[in-house]
């Protein structure tokens, strides 16, 4: 009988002890963080600055490589949080694109001359996939000898690539050209791609009112042309009709 009391007694006070070593370590509304630090906020990269070819040049040559071609030295500054750059080139003329990565803020490529194109950057960074994209710049690699550019392709604006709009529909677009000797547009608008059907000439960039018939897909682009007689084709946009 008096064994099992102090048994019964040494585990009271083990009990006891338990109790108030738990209660020192997790009460007490203690500020104590553990240590911790909390993790730095990612931050998305920002846009670059484009610096050269300069925008709307029109006589950039670079180090000419042939009669038809040349070495074009891109640059930028460096934008904020980014790791690295995707330099995106497409000619205007071919509508064609090319995606060349680098850590840099310049790359020089080998482009045909005599050759409208445009260009921008897209900053990129390792800790998140969000990206920031620069502005567009259009250049003109010129060739031997030219006296007049040929206008930029026309950029069209709406009805936007592969949407949905009621009738009657209004067309827009904008137009530049290095020589600012634009005389008009001819505007082509049909059901088939590419269209061929001559809708309007017009030295206007838009058109409005345009009756056309519902549940329909329609095409249409814009062929730009200057008072050298010189021209350029632009993409080609569908719509559908409501």
């Amino acid at each position: 009988m008096i064994l099992n009391k102090y048994i019964k007694g040494g585990v009271l006070l083990v009990c006891i002890l338990l109790l108030a070593s738990c209660s020192g370590s997790s009460g007490g509304g203690s500020d104590d963080d553990g240590g911790v630090t909390p993790p730095d906020p990612i931050l998305p990269p920002e846009a670059a600055l484009l610096a050269s070819p300069a925008k709307d040049e029109e006589c950039n040559q670079g180090n000419i490589v042939s009669v038809t071609q040349s070495r074009v030295t891109f640059q930028w500054n460096a934008s904020a949080n980014t790791n690295s750059y995707t330099h995106i080139l497409k000619n205007l003329d071919t509508d064609v694109s090319t995606e060349q990565n680098t850590a840099s803020t310049s790359i020089t490529l080998t482009i045909a001359r005599n050759v409208p194109y445009s260009w921008h950057v897209v900053s990129k960074s390792n800790k998140t996939t969000t990206t920031a994209k620069s502005e567009t710049w259009k250049f003109y690699n010129a060739g031997e000898g030219v006296e007049n550019y040929a206008p930029f392709p026309a950029e069209l604006v709406a009805p936007a690539m592969g949407s949905t709009v009621p009738s009657p529909v209004t067309l827009s677009w904008s137009g530049s050209d290095i020589d600012n000797d634009i005389a008009s547009y001819d505007v082509y608008l049909d059901t088939a791609n590419p269209p061929t059907t001559l809708h309007e000439n017009t030295t206007n960039t838009s058109i409005n009112n345009i009756a056309l018939n519902a549940d329909t897909v329609y095409y249409w682009r814009v062929v730009t042309t200057d008072e050298s007689d010189s021209n350029s084709q632009s993409q080609v946009f569908e719509f559908r009709t409501e």
